[in-house]
């Protein structure tokens, strides 16, 4: 049986004269788009090119909401109750689902943004406001939450097919979440120690956490970040070391 990983990666996230990202660069060794929808980053016409050039390179597209917090690149805490969440997950979502249409295109799956990501890993109620509303707008789309965390059992519970999400270029704590960004060693730079830290994930369904503890994982999709400038380089280096290990790349499946 081969093994297959799904490659993701946050694009769509300039805003109009202010770039981020550089989406066409990483797009070819990647399987799976994730696009912001306006909240935290991105506008309309953002959203048009970044779903074409997806399409150009056979890549899935997914919906990636955020905070409404431009200003903060939508990694600042907020209070919100879980029908906030579910209300701005339906728009953002509506959104691009409308953008991708106007292409002749469907949407793949969904990934939450930065902050409201990781408090949905902490908080049920709020994961459970982000399935309602995923399942809401499209039962067919595809999950993506923090692997063995309560995301993906509030998404499956809503009747939504899940994708445990595991991270190319971040560290982890005893508990599985993530280590924060404001921590040291939170992030990844040496793309040979990435390397071993996915292929890890992959055929021992294991990650080596900070303190050294080892915590068991299943990886269906591996989360790349665009917004750094060695992310081109990197995406190839774990593309090109995923193919020499037998490992195919490509996007989860959605139900048709």
């Amino acid at each position: 049986m081969t093994l297959s990983l799904d490659m993701n990666c946050d694009m769509g996230e300039s805003f109009g004269a202010w770039p981020m990202g550089q989406d066409e660069r990483v797009m070819p060794f990647i399987s799976s788009a994730n696009i912001a929808c306006g909240y935290h980053a991105g506008d309309a016409s953002t959203m048009r090119k970044t779903v074409a050039c997806a399409l150009a390179h056979n890549v899935a597209l997914g919906a990636h909401p955020g905070l409404p917090d431009i200003q903060g690149f939508g990694r600042r805490f907020m209070q919100i109750t879980e029908q906030e969440a579910y209300d701005f997950v339906v728009a953002q979502v509506g959104a691009l689902a409308g953008v991708a249409a106007s292409q002749g295109a469907k949407l793949n799956h969904f990934k939450a943004h930065g902050m409201l990501y990781n408090m949905a890993v902490k908080d049920r109620a709020l994961a459970r406001g982000l399935a309602r509303a995923v399942a809401d707008v499209d039962k067919t789309l595809v999950f993506f939450g923090l692997a063995g965390s309560h995301m993906l059992e509030e998404a499956q519970a809503a009747g939504l097919t899940v994708a445990g999400e595991v991270f190319a270029d971040r560290t982890y704590q005893a508990d599985g979440t993530l280590t924060p960004r404001n921590q040291p060693g939170a992030l990844i730079t040496d793309v040979e120690v990435s390397i071993k830290h996915v292929l890890r994930m992959v055929h021992e369904g294991v990650i080596i956490a900070q303190d050294g503890s080892v915590v068991k994982i299943q990886a269906d999709t591996l989360c790349i970040h665009g917004d750094k400038p060695e992310a081109p380089a990197f995406a190839e280096a774990i593309n090109k070391a995923l193919a020499a290990d037998g490992i195919a790349v490509k996007a989860c499946a959605h139900r048709s």
